[in-house]
C-alpha cells in the first residue's frame, strides 16, 4: 500500500503563489508517474499537472506559465509550485500517484484564491 500526505493548501489573494508538496510512503516498488489534480463542487476532477518517472511533464492548458511541477524522486515527493495565483484556480487538489500501474489518491487539499 501507498499512502501520500499533501500540504501547503491555503488562502491567497490573486497573483500570489503557493507551493504544495504530496510525499508517498509505504511499500514502494516503482512509481511511474506522480501529479496534482483539482477538482471544483459539481465538477469532475481534472488534470492540473503531471511528471512521469523519466522527468516528462504535461499541464493542463490553463496553468500553462503560471505552475511548475517537479519531484524528488528519492523523497518519493511531488511539488506544485503555483504562481499568479487566480480565483478561478479555487479548488481542492488532490494528489497522484501512479505506483505499479495503479493510481493512489491523496485526501486533497483546500487552495483558495480571493479577488
Amino acid at each position: 500500500q501507498v499512502q501520500l500526505v499533501e500540504s501547503g493548501g491555503g488562502l491567497v489573494q490573486a497573483g500570489g503563489s503557493l507551493r504544495l508538496s504530496c510525499a508517498a510512503s509505504g511499500t514502494i516498488f516503482s512509481i511511474n508517474a506522480m501529479g496534482w489534480y483539482r477538482q471544483l463542487p459539481g465538477k469532475q476532477r481534472e488534470l492540473v499537472a503531471r511528471i512521469t518517472s523519466g522527468g516528462t511533464t504535461n499541464y493542463a492548458d490553463s496553468v500553462k506559465g503560471r505552475f511548475t511541477i517537479s519531484s524528488a524522486n528519492a523523497k518519493n515527493t511531488v511539488y506544485l509550485q503555483m504562481n499568479s495565483l487566480k480565483p478561478e484556480d479555487t479548488a481542492v487538489y488532490y494528489c497522484n500517484v501512479l505506483h505499479n500501474w495503479r493510481d493512489y489518491w491523496g485526501q486533497g487539499t483546500q487552495v483558495t484564491v480571493s479577488s
